[in-house]
């Protein structure tokens, strides 16, 4: 009887121990879930402390051993550990004078003397009816939010998308920042938002891909600009053009410690020329839900032989306006799908989306609405039958990207 009772104990403790590991388990899996940006940022906090750390170790211990081992010239100079002048001369980003002219028939300069730096982010909530009557005097300001500069030629010619559920709150904030921001930049602009009815996950990436083709429609654009509404610069001088390769304009996120979480990080802001983002056939379209999408991208624009590029020190700061609601859940297939990034992308992106979209312009954006079903970008991928069939019949074009063209 007593090993009996010693039995019973031993087994109730294991099955209370059972229960409590489950049960804590099923909760952290369902918060991840149902709240992915909050566990993300969380996750991404914890790692960050160790990160700046250690960078602040490695600092420590740099400055010791240039302390101990100067390397110095005969004029006295110090230069950094293994450098010499050459390698030392800092390239300092110079902008024009307040009294600098230009000629309205000239090409905009890129680095104009309104673009201060650090600018004020005001985060404060404010209705569309106040940020309508704030831009009303603006008369250069045109339907659908089109903006061009008339004392010099604009050097490019920006979409910007916006992806764009329940958030109403959150777009006032946005024109009321970024639009005298762009403005100063001199570039020829109008806001394209992308929003998503129905009961489907959000497709973030599908609604960019929406907003490219509607975008497309009403002038020739040569920089598209895909941009989250919460997401604020903290710098004018972090200019909005696109160039020769892929352009990451959020590389310092203020709820990620202004590091960047990974070196492929690719979310939150980012900006392709209209070749650019045609010849890697558009976001995919298969991410339902938070998460894989902007990895997806930075697979397709390393696969297409294009590098990406980010904004200089600080310039690539932002801020994210709070969220008064959950986020979207979070894609659980991500992973599957992106193990076949490189397969799937010419068979899922631009070239396999249908949509009918509902238009509304109005004074500060045209808002594009789509209701989202998967049925609406069919694709079929099964790993075997793509590379026995596919590629074999690919193998009288130049590349895959001409097969599905």
């Amino acid at each position: 009887m007593p090993l009996l009772r010693k039995a019973l104990r031993v087994s109730n403790r294991s099955m209370l121990a059972f229960i409590f590991f489950f049960s804590f388990s099923s909760s952290c899996l369902y918060f991840i879930y149902v709240a992915p940006g909050i566990a993300t940022t969380y996750l991404f906090m914890v790692q960050a402390r160790g990160i700046m750390l250690r960078e602040n170790v490695k600092t420590i211990g740099h400055m010791i051993r240039l302390y101990t081992n100067k390397n110095t010239t005969l004029n006295g100079t110090d230069y950094p550990e293994g450098n010499n002048s050459s390698d030392c001369v800092a390239q300092t980003t110079m902008y024009l004078p307040e009294n600098f002219t230009y000629s309205p028939y000239q090409p905009c300069p890129e680095k104009l003397p309104y673009m201060r730096g650090l600018i004020d982010v005001n985060m404060s909530e404010i209705s569309f009816d106040e940020i309508q009557q704030l831009f009303s005097k603006d008369l250069d300001i045109k339907p659908g939010g089109y903006w061009k500069p008339n004392d010099c030629k604009p050097r490019w010619k920006v979409a910007i998308l916006i992806p764009f559920r329940n958030r109403h709150e959150h777009l006032p904030i946005f024109f009321r920042h970024l639009i005298p921001m762009l403005q100063k930049q001199r570039l020829e602009f109008a806001f394209y938002v992308v929003e998503q009815t129905g009961t489907q996950p959000f497709n973030r990436a599908m609604l960019f891909n929406v907003g490219f083709k509607e975008a497309m429609k009403d002038a020739v654009w040569d920089c598209i600009i895909f941009h989250d509404v919460d997401h604020l610069p903290e710098n004018d001088r972090n200019y909005y053009g696109c160039g020769e390769m892929p352009r990451h304009f959020a590389a310092k996120l203020d709820k990620y410690m202004y590091i960047l979480p990974y070196n492929e990080f690719f979310g939150g802001v980012s900006g392709l020329t209209v070749e650019q983002f045609k010849k890697i056939n558009g976001f995919p379209n298969a991410f339902w839900g938070w998460g894989g999408e902007d990895d997806d991208l930075w697979n397709r624009v390393h696969f297409a032989g294009y590098n990406v590029t980010r904004p200089e020190g600080d310039l690539g700061k932002y801020k994210s306006i709070p969220h008064h609601h959950r986020g979207e859940v979070q894609f659980l297939g991500r992973y599957k799908l992106l193990r076949y990034s490189r397969e799937r992308q010419y068979i899922d992106g631009l070239n396999n989306l249908v949509y009918t979209p509902k238009i509304l312009v109005s004074r500060l954006y045209k808002n594009i609405t789509v209701n989202l079903i998967p049925e609406l970008a069919p694709y079929v991928f099964d790993k075997q039958h793509f590379y026995s069939s596919k590629i074999r019949r690919a193998k009288n074009v130049s590349s895959l990207e001409e097969y599905y063209s």
